[in-house]
C-alpha cells in the first residue's frame, strides 16, 4: 500500500520586491503575480492591496506578504 502525501506550498498574494534605486528609492509590488505599481511607504503596499480588494491585518503574516530583500521597514537601497 502507497500512502499519498499532498505537499501545498502557500504563495502569498502579495510580493513586495527589493529596494530599487530611484528618487525616491522604491519596491514594486506585486498581487497574484502581477505587477501592480510601486511602493516608497508601506502605506502604498496597503493602498495596493486594498485597491485589488485585499485587507491586510498584519504585514508580519508570511502567509499574507512576501517581503523579498528586506522587511517591512526597508526602503533605502543597501
Amino acid at each position: 500500500m502507497t500512502e499519498h502525501s499532498t505537499l501545498y506550498v502557500r504563495h502569498p498574494r502579495i510580493t513586495v520586491l527589493g529596494v530599487q534605486p530611484g528618487s525616491p528609492p522604491f519596491r514594486v509590488v506585486e498581487i497574484d503575480g502581477q505587477v501592480v505599481g510601486r511602493a516608497t511607504a508601506i502605506t502604498d503596499v496597503l493602498f495596493a492591496a486594498s485597491a485589488a480588494g485585499i485587507h491586510v491585518r498584519d504585514l508580519d503574516d508570511p502567509d499574507v506578504v512576501c517581503w523579498v530583500g528586506g522587511d517591512k521597514f526597508t526602503w533605502a537601497v543597501r
